[in-house]
């Protein structure tokens, strides 16, 4: 993908139709897969297309109706109907612009790149998988995989889509492959009669323009104990799917765009979109990438997507149900590849393993549970506790008698929960001469469990009748320690600033 920041009003343009056509399919799958009427689909695309395209923090990048949000709410749908869905859309939505309104999506930088690399790879096959998905028909009732002609013809049109994305770009800059790709398609089945997998076996897009709709749900506690819990994970999942996306097209692009801003345009779309009939959603990755690899840089093409859409469901919907899924599939596996991170791969034997499995970890959640946010939730886990035992092994302890009969101990490395027992290990209170200096120059106390370990390890000397000065702690450390059995030593013009705890 070239990095731009220059605005080319064609790119936009073709960009946007492009990430119409791709966007369609998707969102009546999601809708259908979901047990909800196929509109609910596209009227998220629309709606969350615009807002978000509108308001966001991030432009070049596309919202819609994304599977990992309906997914959560699958079960909320089937148990308590469609209108508890609205309902929860628009508390989801909510939730995001509070988020944003506190400046909370600036947590996202906690993700570490090999939580990145193991989402992008996962998200690249789960993409991937799904376009063989569609080499699967329907009969009596019962799914199958496609054979005989009707097989080799979708292969063909899938091959021949592939082969024109990728080649047609080094030679033709006037249109975006992905678009070029899909009308050629289009013209070869529509002038030979091919029969073929079409939009249309999927669902019908016609429909009407989006009416507000106050959700139909008793308003009562006991309503809010339904759907809260759901809003609760689905704006989770959407504001985490939609920061990732954000970063990776932050790093795309070589801008940058704002965490708090997307969150709260997130939100205002997905309570635009619970008003007005549709299923929610958030970022679409895939989209996106679609989006950038067309040339696309500003708000415009995906303003200018979310209007096809809406153009399709009113008018152009007898055109678009015509469209090839071969064409389709070939656009979004090219996408796949191009999303997998290689360089994850070419480079593994530099990472460290503990990296690596990460990522493994990482990926295989995304691909076996297709939940994004669970993925990546663990994998922030995993990348933290890692952090800590390596933190917690390397604290050090450099040990000497001065010529005045102390002992000194100058510690290096953070005491912390995962370094305290390595931390007490390092002290001798039966053997120590009378007075012992800890030196902290080179450490830092960093939370509570560090603050305990300096109680005890001041009272076990405390009680061989042995005298222990801290030297070079913080005014907040100090006040935590005041009751301490042994002298703090104030270092007024050395002595470190940083808190162990925030104030109340």
């Amino acid at each position: 993908m070239k990095t731009t920041s220059n605005f080319n009003l064609r790119n936009e343009i073709l960009a946007g139709l492009t990430v119409a056509m791709t966007m369609i399919p998707e969102s009546l799958s999601f809708a259908i897969v979901a047990g909800l009427p196929p509109l609910t689909g596209l009227y998220a695309a629309f709606i969350m297309g615009l807002v978000t395209a509108i308001l966001g923090g991030r432009p070049g990048m596309v919202s819609g109706g994304a599977g990992a949000t309906i997914v959560v709410l699958m079960a909320l749908a089937k148990h308590h109907g469609i209108e508890y869905l609205f309902a929860a859309v628009v508390l989801g939505g909510l939730i995001q612009v509070l988020v944003g309104a506190f400046k909370l999506g600036k947590f996202v930088r906690l993700i570490p790149q090999p939580v990145m690399y193991g989402f992008l790879n996962g998200l690249a096959i789960v993409i991937f998988m799904a376009q063989v998905d569609q080499f699967k028909i329907i009969e009596d009732g019962k799914e199958m995989w496609m054979q005989g002609a009707a097989l080799w013809i979708m292969l063909g049109l899938t091959a021949a889509t592939v082969l024109v994305v990728i080649f047609s770009g080094k030679w033709l800059k006037a249109i975006p492959s992905s678009l070029l790709a899909i009308l050629l398609i289009y013209g070869i089945v529509y002038a030979s009669g091919l029969e073929t997998k079409k939009v249309m076996d999927i669902a019908s897009v016609k429909g009407s323009f989006p009416s507000f709709h106050i959700p139909a749900i008793p308003l009562t506690w006991e309503s809010l104990q339904i759907i809260l819990p759901y809003a609760g994970i689905m704006a989770a999942v959407g504001l985490i799917e939609s920061l990732l996306t954000l970063n990776m097209v932050d790093e795309i692009t070589n801008t940058k765009g704002s965490a708090n801003r997307e969150a709260m345009a997130q939100g205002v779309a997905n309570i635009a979109t619970g008003f007005f009939g549709g299923m929610g959603g958030c970022a679409m990755v895939a989209q996106t990438l679609v989006n950038l690899n067309a040339g696309a840089r500003s708000r415009l093409s995906a303003i200018i997507g979310a209007l096809t859409i809406l153009m399709v469901i009113l008018v152009a919907a007898p055109f678009i149900e015509h469209i090839p899924l071969a064409a389709l599939v070939g656009v979004m596996m090219v996408v796949s590849v191009k999303t997998f991170q290689w360089a994850s791969i070419r480079s593994i034997n530099k990472f460290p393993k503990s990296d690596i499995l990460i990522g493994i970890c990482v990926a295989a959640i995304t691909v076996i549970l297709h939940n994004l946010a669970l993925a990546v939730l663990v994998g922030v886990i995993l990348a933290a506790l890692v952090f800590a035992w390596d933190n917690a092994v390397r604290i050090r302890a450099r040990k000497y008698i001065g010529e005045d009969g102390v002992k000194y101990y100058e510690i290096y490395g953070p005491l912390f929960f995962g370094s305290t027992a390595a931390f007490m290990e390092k002290f001798d209170p039966e053997n120590d001469p009378d007075t012992i200096v800890i030196d902290f120059r080179e450490s830092r106390v960093a939370d509570m469990s560090a603050i305990e370990s300096l109680h005890k390890l001041t009272e076990k000397y405390a009680h061989k009748g042995k005298k222990v000065i801290l030297r070079y702690l913080s005014e907040d450390c100090r006040e935590l320690l005041k009751h301490a059995q042994g002298v703090i030593e104030v270092n007024v013009d050395e002595d470190p600033s940083y808190r162990v705890m925030p104030k109340a």
